[in-house]
């Protein structure tokens, strides 16, 4: 089968032959229809060599849909031919954490050596993809696997973040998101369907910023310091109750602090490399300032859901699998809008 494979530090990914994998017991090999590209793939192939943590090569992928090809001994809640989401974030299936479906806080993983398919194991830009467990896939039924597959971590990477701040998205509170790339524009459009928030969207791009727009963002800003006056403006001065960083440089980060309010909730998504100090006086008084990772189990089933009754609509490039290579380079250099997805 073909794969995209990142298989030298330093050097692009490639498109190879490799043997296709068989399922083992408890296992299920997955024929990909769709799989997502992630600003994830580009932090990881940039880590030097003296501290990558995986084994290379490395397919990548970490978004996969599919059809159920083949069940190893065990597999008695799936059938071959199903259709399927791939949930990402593995873990042991036994401690505190994954009982309740939380497998992305799984406190065991690393040390069993237990790694999502494309950030460890081999991931879903291939023809076929190895899943570890049936409770790792969601059915998809009849939903369009290519408009559907960013849902697995473009879509419950965000609604994790915003079921977490709940309490702040009350009717007539006021919500920022920085950033309204490929997982900015789905939170927007789940804030819209999840809450009564007026959400607030910042970006340096104004193509992103009429993305917002068209997400159902109430307003539209460029992220510059003039934001800051506009969102004290529309906040009386009060400052947001939510801010939502899909960014994480510093910049981004110094300016959810300005924006934030009294008792409100910054929540960190993007992994620009940014930091906020916290102090007694600063941010201000009753400010929760958190990180989240990908999101539940449940989660999923619950977005799969929103997507059906479309609360949720994912833009997406659609490329072939012998295009991922340069869809990383168009993403680099800023020229993915939404979320690109490679269809073997």
């Amino acid at each position: 089968m073909r794969a995209v494979q990142y298989a030298t530090v330093g050097e692009p990914p490639r498109v190879v032959d490799v043997a296709t994998p068989e399922p083992g017991p408890g296992q299920l090999l997955v024929q990909v229809t769709a799989a997502g590209v992630c600003h994830s793939d580009l932090e990881v192939m940039s880590w030097p060599s003296d501290a990558f943590p995986y084994p290379l090569p490395l397919t990548l992928g970490h978004e996969g849909a599919g059809t159920v090809a083949a069940l190893g001994s065990g597999v008695d809640r799936v059938s071959a031919g199903e259709s399927v989401l791939i949930y990402g974030p593995w873990g042991c299936g036994v401690c505190r954490a994954c009982s309740r479906g939380a497998e992305n806080y799984c406190p065991r993983a690393a040390e069993l050596g237990i790694r999502p398919p494309g950030l460890g194991n081999p991931g879903a830009l291939a023809e076929f993809v190895l899943v570890d467990s049936q409770r790792h896939v969601v059915p998809l039924g009849d939903l369009d696997p290519v408009a559907a597959v960013p849902l697995t971590d473009a879509g419950l990477t965000p609604y994790h973040a915003i079921n977490r701040a709940r309490p702040n998205l009350f009717p007539g509170s006021i919500t920022v998101v920085i950033g309204v790339g490929g997982l900015g524009h789905v939170a927007v459009q789940l804030l819209r369907a999840m809450s009564a928030t007026t959400v607030i969207a910042l970006d340096v791009r104004e193509q992103s910023r009429e993305l917002a727009l068209r997400s159902g963002a109430h307003h539209a800003l460029p992220s510059d310091d003039n934001a800051v006056s506009a969102i004290h403006e529309l906040t009386d001065g009060a400052g947001a109750n939510a801010v939502f960083d899909f960014v994480g440089a510093q910049a981004t980060m110094d300016l959810a602090a300005r924006v934030v309010g009294m008792d409100a909730a910054i929540t960190l998504v993007g992994i620009g490399g940014g930091a906020l100090p916290v102090s007694f006086a600063s941010p201000p008084f009753g400010v929760r300032v958190g990180t989240t990772y990908w999101g539940t189990r449940s989660e999923l089933v619950e977005l799969v859901e929103l997507a059906r009754r479309g609360e949720v609509d994912v833009q997406v490039e659609r490329y072939d699998l012998d295009e991922a290579p340069s869809v990383y380079e168009r993403m680099t250099s800023g020229q993915i809008h939404g979320r690109a997805v490679i269809v073997p």
